[in-house]
């Protein structure tokens, strides 16, 4: 009769869509330093070392995915993308997701205090995974894994993305041309309470560009950015 731990492992490999040649690799993934520093057995790692490894080939991987498939996208839309896409609060998500939680080794006093659902612990541990499969498996299977796991949420939050920041492009511009930054004035504030169209306008060195006017503030400004990029023959 196979141990409650072996079957654990068997099913999360169910659910990661990968099975190790070498379970004791996604062991290993799973142990968090509490759990070792609270173990007698003297063989036990834990897996911050695993996780060094999957953070720097995720970083890699995803590179690699929006480089071929944006190309439309800037390198600064790329980057910001892609720095969601490895943070912690993205990628405890998709941890959750697989219910990683349920499968991790914690010392007692992590496990008391919520271990099993801090975003920071289950990011880590995704990463480990990472670089679990790489090690069992090679680049090939790593890329797989990321990809088939996480493609489609990339997709739609690179759609989301999609729509252009006018205000930090004319930033950029006038830092570059002039050293300075844009300033946004507020005109006028007419209509009801409940739907206020707020006209602003943009100067760079007390110049006035153009004005923009929208329901909030924020569209205003984008708006008067888009218009004042227009006549700097920005777009």
């Amino acid at each position: 009769m196979q141990s409650d731990e072996t079957e654990k492992l068997k099913d999360l490999q169910f659910k990661l869509g990968y099975i190790f040649f070498n379970p004791s690799l996604l062991k290993k993934a799973l142990t968090h330093s509490t759990f070792v520093n609270e173990c007698q057995e003297k063989d036990i790692r834990d897996n911050e070392r695993l996780e060094f490894l999957g953070d720097s080939i995720l970083g890699f991987i995803i590179s690699d995915f929006l480089h071929q498939n944006f190309l439309t996208y800037s390198e600064g839309m790329l980057s910001k993308l892609k720095a969601y896409i490895v943070s912690e609060e993205y990628l405890s998500i998709i941890s959750k997701e697989l219910d990683l939680g349920t499968y991790l080794k914690l010392g007692k006093g992590e496990e008391v205090s919520g271990g099993r659902n801090k975003s920071s612990i289950l990011a880590n541990t995704y990463e480990a995974i990472i670089g679990a499969i790489y090690l069992d498996g090679g680049l090939a299977m790593t890329k797989r894994f990321i990809v088939k796991d996480i493609k489609n949420k990339i997709i739609k939050l690179g759609k989301k993305m999609l729509v252009p920041d006018y205000k930090s492009m004319l930033q950029e511009y006038a830092q570059k041309e002039f050293g300075t930054i844009p300033k946004y004035e507020l005109v006028s504030e007419t209509g009801e309470n409940h739907s206020p169209i707020f006209e602003i306008q943009v100067i760079i060195q007390d110049k006035i560009y153009a004005t923009g006017t929208a329901g909030s503030k924020k569209k205003a400004e984008q708006t008067a950015a888009n218009q004042a990029l227009k006549k700097i023959n920005m777009l």
